[in-house]
């Protein structure tokens, strides 16, 4: 059995049920390193980060570089003696990092690897319509997301799922692939697997508020998939009113007589209880939205404050 001693990287809430996993089987992180404290809301205050909590909640002592080159951080990073370093959810490493413990260092990816390398894979295996997602953790090399597979999970993808429900399921069947990772690291016996490169690869590049326009002229299935990749963050968006509309909630609706009559993009709605846009080759019927200005809502709410025919 090796004794390990583990740097933990992370920051947002998807990395905080792993980090908890490891505190509660007893496992010696001997510090995180997360984002530093941002301003956040009008009145700007500092908040820190969700992996920052929880290590705080701990005792466990926290680092904050804002330059993961700079010496004195490198120096300090050294001090801990750490032969094991975990990242769930944090930024690139350079080598000087990823490369000074003894074991390596390791990631947890929400994905199943060699596919959806990137920085947004459980939005764009949603976007393009899969039916089976996974986590899989993996030692970092110089290429992102190329390393040598230590263990993977599939994770099943329902009709309806948003991101939103994805994530969470991911969430806490990544926490449980990283215990189950460092106990076998832990035990020296683990697999060191080659990444298949032969299959055709679909990336999972960042997105941006530009990508995120809805394209109406496409198949119902398409936009479906495009709407729920991207809710309930960033969010898929359109305009009506003049104003930018965040949609979060929709269902596919055959079409009708009233819709045949409509092109692509072009909407109807009773004024009371549904607004559906037309596609390609069918229709979406919105649920919930939120308009420029306003706080998300169903749609009888919308529609009580805003006539849209």
């Amino acid at each position: 059995m090796k004794d390990l001693r583990i740097i933990y990287m992370g920051t947002p809430e998807f990395a905080v049920p792993s980090l908890e996993i490891l505190v509660e089987h007893q496992f010696n992180v001997v510090a995180v390193i997360t984002a530093p404290d941002k301003p956040k809301g009008r009145g700007q205050k500092l908040t820190t980060s969700p992996v920052k909590d929880c290590a705080v909640k701990h005792n466990i002592p926290v680092l904050q570089p804002t330059n993961l080159k700079a010496p004195e951080f490198i120096e300090e990073l050294k001090s801990y003696n750490a032969n094991l370093q975990i990242v769930v959810a944090f930024r690139m490493l350079p080598e000087v990092v990823w490369n000074m413990p003894e074991i390596g260092t390791f990631n947890l990816h929400a994905s199943l690897l060699p596919q959806y390398r990137g920085a947004a894979p459980i939005n764009w295996a949603i976007i393009n319509g899969e039916k089976e997602t996974g986590v899989s953790t993996f030692f970092l090399q110089h290429e992102i997301d190329t390393g040598k597979i230590i263990f993977q999970e599939k994770e099943a993808i329902r009709e309806n799922d948003t991101v939103g429900d994805l994530y969470e399921r991911l969430m806490q069947l990544g926490s449980k692939l990283v215990l189950k990772t460092v106990e076998a690291i832990q035990a020296d016996s683990y697999p060191q697997i080659n990444q298949d490169e032969s299959q055709e690869l679909k990336s999972a590049p960042k997105i941006f508020r530009e990508t995120c326009e809805i394209k109406w002229d496409q198949p119902t299935e398409m936009v479906y998939n495009f709407i729920r990749g991207l809710s309930p963050y960033p969010a898929a968006w359109t305009e009506i009113l003049d104003k930018n509309l965040k949609v979060f909630i929709v269902e596919k609706t055959p079409l009708d007589e009233r819709l045949k009559s409509l092109v692509p993009g072009q909407y109807d709605s009773d004024n009371k209880t549904y607004l559906r846009f037309r596609t390609a080759d069918g229709a979406i019927n919105v649920k919930e939205l939120q308009i420029q200005g306003k706080k998300r809502m169903n749609i009888e709410d919308f529609l009580r404050g805003n006539q849209v025919n």
